[in-house]
């Protein structure tokens, strides 16, 4: 008898069936049956079932003679189930790797409940996954199982039967089968949660919900809508049976009663032309019949209730209209007032534009207003430092004022005060342009920071570049350049390019960045610290994936499979995950498993790397940044030609890497279980690299932009520090590691001295 029956009923899904039950079949644990049910579908959708059953044992086509709908489509399904577990799986959805294993794992750990709950993440056509709002609802913290009375916010969690792993032996105890007609997750649900003696949950993704382009089957124009008055006669029904359930869980069911048929009562595609007013009336209807004396209704339902309560359509036209009225007079309202605002803001800025400059301030930005952090952050700081004379502010969103030190005054964009700041500040300093509208007054110095060592084409370079460039304003973008008074540069190659891409009078100070001045002086406490914070284990081996951007794509590109190479390396290794910030969206789903910790909303990019003990990335310029940490760097270079021809580069990372390349996710994960990653090769390689681009990094790159730029100070700057003199932080969980046999990972020695100072032969 198999683990698991994974039931897959399949009507008019012939274009996302295969990716279904592959996703399936993929899994790692494999002690279950996939029982696929054609629907009579009219598709290729039985054609497909038969071709997975023919190849695979695992398999059981069940083909229906008619058309009977999702609900009893499933009951065909379990008709032929014969594992302990019952799990339905929509065919336009998909598991997640891993999930079968995790599933059957949390039931062992939980001496095998009813019922164990799991989370999902939709993932819509456009490429974006967001993980169920109330995840935190599936906490594993507390009793190990429990009844629904102990925690009836899981109530909160989609009432489908596709999140959800069944014992099959307490369906069948209590007769639990699915209704004909819409909704029949319903009568499903609700009774299965009451009865159930055990529930567990599992905080982790396993199922992918398809979001398709047009919707599903419930978003449709139908009278099958009025389908939900039944399904709570079920629900009803079940509770009459059973009055100790009726007493614990009618008031808290009616409630849901009245909020579901309110919810497809507005929407407005769902229910036809003509049938409003019907619907109201059978929902007044049930609310009488179902009604609670005494049940409390939240303040911000009141609404809705009363919408059902009174079935009144003629009513809700009038508040409906009335609400659209009034919310079109807000917008109008708001629209005047930022208009007015605006002028305002403008007209305070001319004024202080004629008021002297202050000599004693400075204004710093970073990345449009997103935190404190990269070179103007460090920057900051020694401000601070070495010319305490220097009154500093920092501008950012609101969002993000938490970043920024307590010493440091908090600018928010578009205020009064963010417009004196630039009218009046002496300093401007940011890694990207300021405000367009800002004037440029004499007496004002404006340090561009940059944010990177370019390896893509930057600036008047993109000219040719069409989908790098996209609608920038190259004349607008010379005009910010003429503001510049400096520029920082990390090495030759950064002044050389900036200087004939940003062409302008600026002074180019080739000092090194200030933001990685931390990499020389961070100890090992500091990276201890950082690790604990971001919950990574004591011993493991912390691997920072931080990917680009794709100017050939519009979302989000991801080419690995994470959780498989963790997999294949074994338990000590984590990985971080960075996605860039122009997606704002993370690499993985979150709850897929606590080795992947995503970090994409971490303010600190330096601690980020300060915590790894490897750096995985692509293009992105935090190669450049981290090499000064003399730890490894892997290149996971698939799509070098798409990314050539999209953006440009001004050389092939590949022939001149900062250690091993892969080019697939196989080679990746070999060049981790092999050790390549950290030998000898690498270093010859990551030596040559430092060479070229980390010259001017020794810790003092901010304290010698200070002493020129505000100090007035050109000669007597602090001398630059050989790279072989140089004491990175050392990894937490260090670098000479022996290669692994064939098929696990390998194990960290014992090292008895910091990883800068390893001897290198020449490359």
């Amino acid at each position: 008898m198999p683990r698991f029956s994974v039931i897959v009923p399949a009507y008019k899904v012939q274009a996302y069936l295969h990716e279904c039950i592959e996703s399936v079949l993929e899994q790692s644990f494999t002690d279950f049956e996939l029982i696929a049910v054609d629907d009579h579908s009219p598709d290729a959708s039985g054609a497909l079932i038969d071709e997975f059953a023919a190849r695979d044992p695992r398999v059981k086509a069940v083909h229906l003679d008619e058309n009977v709908g999702l609900g009893r489509a499933r009951n065909a399904g379990m008709e032929h189930a014969t594992g302990d577990y019952l799990i339905f799986l929509d065919s336009d959805d998909s598991l997640t790797p891993g999930s079968l294993h995790a599933i059957s794992d949390r039931l062992k750990e939980t001496d095998e409940p009813d019922v164990l709950v799991y989370d999902y993440a939709r993932t819509y056509w456009s490429g974006e996954t967001v993980r169920n709002q109330f995840a935190e609802q599936l906490t594993e913290q507390g009793p190990a199982s429990f009844q629904l009375a102990d925690r009836p916010g899981l109530l909160k969690v989609l009432m489908v039967a596709w999140n959800k792993a069944h014992r099959r032996e307490f369906i069948e105890r209590q007769g639990f089968t699915f209704p004909p007609g819409y909704y029949e997750d319903t009568p499903w649900t609700y009774p299965l949660l009451t009865a159930a003696g055990s529930i567990t949950t599992l905080d982790r993704v396993c199922v992918h919900y398809r979001q398709r382009r047009q919707g599903n089957i419930l978003g449709t124009r139908s009278r099958k809508h009025f389908d939900i008055f039944d399904q709570y006669d079920r629900v009803f029904a079940f509770l009459d049976e059973r009055p100790k359930l009726s007493r614990a869980w009618r008031g808290v069911l009616f409630r849901r009663m009245v909020d579901h048929l309110a919810t497809i009562f507005t929407k407005r595609d769902r229910l036809p032309r003509g049938s409003r007013a019907e619907f109201l009336r059978k929902a007044r209807s049930h609310y009488r019949r179902y009604r609670v004396p005494g049940a409390r209704v939240r303040p911000r339902t009141r609404l809705r209730h009363a919408l059902v309560r009174l079935g009144s359509h003629r009513t809700y036209r009038g508040i409906w209209a009335a609400l659209r009225l009034t919310s079109r007079l807000r917008r109008y309202a708001a629209s005047a007032r930022q208009k007015l605002k605006g002028a305002a803001l403008q007209a305070h800025y001319r004024i202080q534009l004629r008021l002297p400059v202050r000599a004693d301030r400075a204004v710093f930005s970073a990345y449009w207003g997103r935190g404190y952090g990269c070179n103007p952050g460090a920057l900051e700081a020694a401000f601070r430092e070495h010319a305490p004379h220097i009154r500093t502010a920092w501008i950012a969103a609101p969002e993000h004022h938490h970043t920024v030190p307590t010493a440091t005054r908090r600018l928010r964009p578009g205020t009064a005060a963010y417009w004196t700041a630039l009218a009046r500040s002496k300093y401007l300093v940011n890694n990207v342009n300021f405000d367009r509208r800002l004037v440029k007054r004499p007496g004002q110095v404006l340090i561009q920071t940059q944010h990177g060592t370019p390896l893509k084409h930057m600036g008047l370079d993109l000219q040719d570049r069409p989908a790098a460039a996209r609608s920038t304003d190259f004349a607008a973008l010379l005009r910010n350049t003429d503001k510049w008074d400096y520029v920082l540069s990390a090495n030759r190659h950064s002044s050389l390019v900036w200087e004939r891409v940003f062409p302008s009078g600026y002074t180019t100070l080739e000092y090194g960045y200030p933001r990685n001045d931390v990499y020389q002086r961070a100890t090992s406490h500091d990276v201890a610290r950082i690790r604990e914070s971001l919950g990574i284990p004591a011993g493991a081996v912390a691997i920072l994936y931080a990917p680009t951007h794709r100017d050939y794509r519009v979302t989000q590109r991801r080419t690995l499979d994470l959780e498989r190479m963790l997999h294949t390396l074994g338990p000590r290794f984590v990985i971080l995950t960075r996605a860039h910030h122009t997606y704002e969206a993370p690499l993985m789903a979150a709850g897929l498993t606590d080795r992947i910790i995503d970090v994409s909303g971490h303010p600190s990019v330096e601690s980020l790397c300060l915590a790894s003990d490897a750096l995985v990335t692509d293009y992105s310029s935090i190669m450049f940044d981290y090499a000064n940490l003399d730890r490894p760097i892997v290149l996971h270079a698939d799509d070098w030609d798409a990314y050539e021809a999209a953006r440009g580069t001004y050389f092939d990372v590949r022939a001149f890497p900062p250690g091993a390349v892969a080019r697939s996710e196989d080679e990746l994960t070999d060049i981790f279980a092999t050790g390549h990653w950290c030998g000898s090769r690498s270093a010859q390689l990551r030596r040559a690299f430092r060479t070229r681009f980390c010259a001017h990094d020794d810790g003092r790159a901010a304290e010698r932009v200070v002493r020129h730029v505000v100090l007035g100070e050109t000669a007597g700057l602090p001398s630059v520090v050989p790279l072989a003199e140089r004491h990175p932080a050392p990894a937490a969980a260090g670098t000479d590691f022996a290669p692994a046999t064939a098929g696990t990972a390998p194990a960290p020695r014992e090292r008895t001295r910091s990883f800068g100072l390893l001897p290198y032969d020449n490359a």
